[in-house]
């Protein structure tokens, strides 16, 4: 699927899960607080945007790749090789355990720095995917992307907690959300990596073709929308 596939079914995962709240055991946010602010919600679908992209720090040639220009380039292409390639490590079920943890552990051991730059790198990511930049790969593109991430992650940092704890389920999520999306390829995702075993339901022959681009997006978009509106007006 396309970067901008992934960032809007990531969206749509996050603002169905606040949804649910305080519903599904998963979302566990809910064992905490019963529910999520207005302002947590709407961070965690730009958040969980961005996430949705990370399986992909093993793809050189992929959304993640030029984010950040050649920092990011030069950064997936040891991820490549290092993982055994596009669609083997980083888009397992093991992947998602390892950032969603990751995301906890570094903001218990780290602090708010940790936090907040993994928050610049997601709304990075988020930026780069929705189309929010100029296109390409030079330096206005990613220099574009890094000044509307700065920008986002200085607002959020009037509102966002040191520890939040909805944080490591956004980032497990997105990434989850972005292994299923791939699974509905014809090629598939080891999710059970280091098995070989594919799992894949062929709805999308294609990436890019005209049943992603015209109808699954778009209704991914819309049903985020739908979704986010429903959770806060019928906040509690």
């Amino acid at each position: 699927m396309l970067g901008h596939s992934h960032a809007t079914s990531g969206a749509l995962a996050w603002a169905g899960a606040a949804a649910a709240l305080p519903l599904s055991v998963l979302t566990f946010p809910a064992l905490q607080y019963g529910h999520l602010g207005t302002v947590d919600l709407l961070m965690g679908t730009f958040l969980t945007a961005g996430a949705a992209l990370l399986p992909d720090a093993d793809h050189p040639n992929g959304t993640i790749s030029h984010v950040l220009g050649p920092i990011s380039h030069a950064a997936c292409k040891l991820i490549s090789r290092v993982s055994g390639g596009h669609r083997h490590a980083t888009h397992s079920l093991a992947f998602v355990a390892l950032v969603a943890y990751g995301t906890w552990a570094g903001e218990h051991w780290l602090g708010r720095w940790f936090t907040l730059g993994l928050v610049f790198f997601l709304l990075a990511l988020a930026v780069r995917s929705l189309n929010l930049c100029p296109p390409g790969e030079g330096p206005r593109s990613y220099f574009t992307v890094m000044v509307l991430a700065a920008a986002g992650t200085f607002a959020m940092d009037q509102w966002i907690s040191d520890k939040p704890s909805w944080l490591p389920f956004s980032v497990g999520l997105g990434a989850l959300a972005h292994l299923i999306g791939d699974c509905l390829t014809d090629r598939g995702c080891r999710l059970f990596w280091p098995f070989q075993i594919r799992t894949r339901i062929p709805i999308i022959d294609r990436t890019g073709n005209k049943l992603e681009t015209w109808i699954i997006s778009p209704l991914f978009t819309l049903g985020t929308l739908a979704v986010l509106w429903y959770t806060i007006t019928h906040h509690p």
